[in-house]
């Protein structure tokens, strides 16, 4: 296992914390009336160890990789759209790239090991890191996904990419067809679940595909049973190399000092692995939105995470993220201009 891996992460000042929840009790309102609004806030001062917190620069980057277990019929989609939305991404057309606009981010595209050959046209390439691992993993029903070189190799990209990045808070998003498969049986080895809690539809199969899928991530889970002792070996043989990338990107931004808001399913599947390979990492998360994938809330539960926001999204692509920035610097907004109850007069 790479040893950067468990290295400590920054500490986070406690003082500060307490020095916010203070000053939340001297603003114009009744204690608490802000909610989990006034939470953020704390938490930013703690992790910023500021009294005035601010959230002015952030960094967007979705990994993109393919996998192997693709080919057992798990999606509804064919291998090719990753790099199509590859494409997509940097030409400004999907989801989290219009989004990424709207919030002026530091937004890029990382290729950590996809199937097909990405055009030679990209549009603004500039945003592309192109680090492939290999064309995908393997499938997991037949075989371990990735070799010990590989996921190894791939978690470094994640932390090759967040040493680069100047932030405030980062959103790692990602991209990949059958992802949602590889993240199903990653909560069952993880969390003792059983391929009919984790498994969804992903991107919309069937009910027959979805009776499918599962017996696809049953049968993964039977072939490494002995092999799943650990999350590090649970990502050699069930992951992908985008989930390997957003895993190591999690830890190191926490050893940076980075906050980290989590998207989705996918990404959730990535914090969980990282929480369980190093412990202090979940004190640098915010969980964005609750996915509409049934096995997202229990993951979520595992975890002990609130999400912000519940809209029904599964998209991915760290889109779900992105909508919740505004929220976050809403908080920030009322913690920083609010005025006190010395500054009215006004007797609490």
């Amino acid at each position: 296992m790479n040893s950067w891996l468990t290295e400590s992460v920054k500490t986070i000042d406690a003082n500060m914390i307490s020095q916010a929840k203070a000053y939340q009790k001297t603003l114009t309102k009744p204690p608490g009336s802000l909610g989990d609004l006034e939470l953020i806030a704390e938490r930013f001062s703690g992790w910023q160890s500021s009294l005035c917190p601010h959230l002015d620069a952030i960094s967007i980057r979705v990994f993109a990789g393919d996998h192997g277990v693709c080919c057992q019929g798990v999606s509804a989609f064919p291998q090719d759209v990753t790099v199509q939305m590859i494409s997509n991404f940097l030409a400004g057309g999907a989801a989290i790239s219009v989004l990424a606009s709207d919030l002026e981010a530091d937004f890029k595209v990382v290729n950590t090991g996809t199937a097909s050959l990405l055009s030679s046209a990209l549009v603004n390439e500039s945003q592309l890191i192109n680090e492939p691992v290999s064309t995908g993993t393997k499938d997991f029903s037949q075989e371990p996904a990735m070799s010990s070189e590989q996921v190894a190799a791939a978690l470094d990209i994640g932390k090759n990419v967040v040493g680069e990045v100047t932030a405030d808070l980062f959103i790692g998003g990602e991209m990949g067809i059958a992802n949602t498969t590889s993240a199903s049986a990653i909560y069952s080895a993880l969390l003792a679940l059983s391929p009919e809690q984790t498994v969804g539809s992903g991107t919309g199969i069937d009910n027959a595909g979805l009776a499918h899928k599962k017996n696809v991530v049953n049968q993964a889970l039977e072939l490494h049973k002995n092999s799943l002792t650990d999350p590090y070996n649970v990502l050699r043989c069930l992951g992908g190399f985008e989930i390997a990338a957003l895993t190591g990107s999690f830890i190191a931004c926490a050893q940076r000092g980075i906050p980290v808001l989590v998207d989705g399913f996918i990404c959730t599947a990535a914090a969980l692995l990282a929480v369980r390979i190093n412990k202090g990492v979940g004190d640098w998360l915010l969980y964005s939105h609750c996915s509409a994938e049934p096995a997202h809330k229990l993951a979520l539960d595992a975890l002990g995470a609130s999400p912000l926001l519940d809209l029904g999204l599964r998209l991915g692509e760290g889109s779900g993220a992105a909508v919740a920035v505004p929220l976050l610097k809403s908080a920030l907004s009322l913690h920083n201009n609010m005025a006190t109850f010395s500054q009215l007069t006004i007797k609490n």
